[in-house]
């Protein structure tokens, strides 16, 4: 559940960042008022705790995932 969590994060992030590079828009301190507001801080930082996470994903063994799925 974790990781579904932290991709679905590290994917709003991406959406975010592609926003600012083709129309410079920072969705999220749009929402949050500013950049430098600290409700925008905490959601950037919990963004990239979140993409942090996901790189432990590209080490994972699959066998792992694929037997809990069996198990179910």
């Amino acid at each position: 559940m974790l990781d579904r969590i932290a991709l679905i994060l590290t994917i709003i992030g991406g959406i975010n960042w592609g926003l600012v590079g083709i129309f410079r828009l920072d969705l999220v301190a749009w929402i949050c008022g500013g950049s430098d507001n600290i409700v925008a801080r905490i959601i950037y930082t919990i963004i990239a705790i979140a993409a942090i996470w996901c790189v432990s994903l590209l080490f994972r063994d699959n066998d792992i995932i694929d037997e809990k799925r069996a198990a179910k």
